[in-house]
């Protein structure tokens, strides 16, 4: 090539490089984010679609400064299938092992699903000195662990809520009914599974018996059940004011119905996850109005007093075209890419112990609130978004809106009794 197909040829490089990004030739080796999680389950498949969204706006916007030098960030999922019936613990840690040791995982996003698999798993990291961040599961075990032997688990952090704080959120809620109405009668009904009985044994143990409240009642069921109408019909015989349901399976919205059209003056208030998204009136025939929800995480409903939770769940349904169905997960594994990319920026190094101190050390607000570790490295949930993270419970109305009605500070209207149902005083 001469003369003047040379010139033009070197002309159309240097436009074409003019109109090329720069934080593509800035761009160094990636940093791989693994992220092995239940691609079978809502809340795995939204979780993976927000850590995926985070990262490519970070990588938009240029990549991650790692002392001086753009990195962009790059996610490496694996189906491990951990939330599924009779998969065991060893086939999850295989799935951390392969992100780790063939895929060259610099750190673990997002994690496991199921609480075994997660705590199993602080080993693996501990061993590769990996940072993980978890997201799904919500044992505090996994607190204790790295508080007592700290050097060995320091690399495991999760930004969920736990446990204990849906203790704390549910016992809230009964405490505002009281207070409100002067409710003390509950029927308790769970799915028959290890959480869900746990769950409803710390409600009686650490709520009900200390507030005064009367258990009239509990029984469990299957999961795959349909049919709750023998134990709503209990708890209309007992003179329960309030049903808890604790259930995640896609069948548990059949008990509202049922619910309804039996008419029991109950408030049904607890967890029900498919009630957590806006497909559940559709779903459940417009059926589901009156009933009181958990929402594990704000940012997967918008709060409007969190103007940050209202701006994440636009860019989501923005991208994929709907919105957020998963009332747990999916805004926290989103504001942990940030999380990270702040640590990684902080510390200089994707070095892990240098990136774990710098963890310890974040103060971010975000979608979920303010985030801050505890010294278990659990992110603090709280009342007040702007000193915690938070969770909340909705109330469905007319015609299919939920309407935030806990906590008090960014509640937006006051829980109403269903018909047939009258305040105790």
């Amino acid at each position: 090539m001469k003369g003047k197909s040379f010139r033009w040829f070197l002309l159309g490089v240097l436009v074409l490089c003019l109109t090329i990004p720069t934080a593509i030739f800035a761009a160094g080796k990636p940093i791989i984010l693994g992220v092995p999680t239940s691609l079978g389950f809502l809340e795995g498949k939204e979780g993976l679609f927000c850590v995926k969204m985070a990262v490519d706006e970070i990588n938009a916007a240029g990549g991650v400064n790692v002392a001086g030098k753009k990195r962009p960030f790059k996610v490496i999922s694996i189906d491990a299938r951990g939330a599924e019936p009779g998969v065991p613990v060893a086939e999850v840690i295989k799935a951390h092992k392969k992100l780790i040791l063939e895929n060259k995982a610099n750190f673990i996003v997002f994690g496991s699903f199921r609480s075994e698999c997660a705590i199993a798993a602080m080993d693996v990291v501990g061993q590769y000195k990996i940072p993980m961040i978890l997201g799904t599961a919500m044992s505090p075990a996994m607190e204790k662990k790295v508080q007592t032997n700290y050097d060995k688990y320091k690399y495991t952090f999760r930004v969920c809520l736990n446990a204990v704080y849906l203790i704390k959120y549910l016992g809230g809620t009964m405490a505002y009914l009281n207070k409100q109405f002067g409710f003390d009668r509950v029927f308790i009904m769970n799915k028959d599974v290890a959480w869900a009985r746990k769950t409803g044994d710390l409600m009686v143990k650490l709520v009900f018996d200390k507030m005064g409240w009367k258990v009239v009642g509990r029984q469990a069921y299957p999961a795959g059940s349909s049919d709750f109408s023998a134990a709503l019909m209990k708890a209309r015989a007992k003179k329960a004011q309030v049903i808890l349901p604790i259930f995640d399976m896609p069948q548990s919205g059949i008990l509202v119905k049922q619910w309804k059209s039996m008419r029991v003056p109950t408030l049904i208030a607890g967890f029900i996850s498919p009630l957590a998204g806006p497909a559940a009136w559709n779903s459940f025939d417009k059926k589901i109005d009156g009933a009181i929800n958990s929402i594990f995480e704000i940012g997967n409903v918008p709060v409007p007093k969190v103007p940050k939770s209202v701006e994440f769940f636009n860019k989501y349904k923005k991208r994929y075209g709907r919105p957020i169905e998963a009332g747990h997960s999916p805004a926290p594994s989103y504001e942990m890419v940030y999380i990270l990319k702040e640590a990684i920026e902080r510390a200089g190094t994707i070095d892990g112990d240098a990136v774990v101190a710098e963890l310890e050390k974040t103060d971010r607000m975000g979608a979920i609130g303010r985030i801050r570790f505890n010294k278990g490295h659990q992110v603090i949930y709280g009342q007040d978004p702007n000193e915690t993270a938070m969770g909340c419970m909705v109330q469905w109305r007319k015609p299919g809106k939920r309407v935030i009605v806990y906590p008090p500070n960014i509640a937006e209207a006051k829980i109403q009794l269903p018909p047939g149902l009258r305040p105790a005083k």
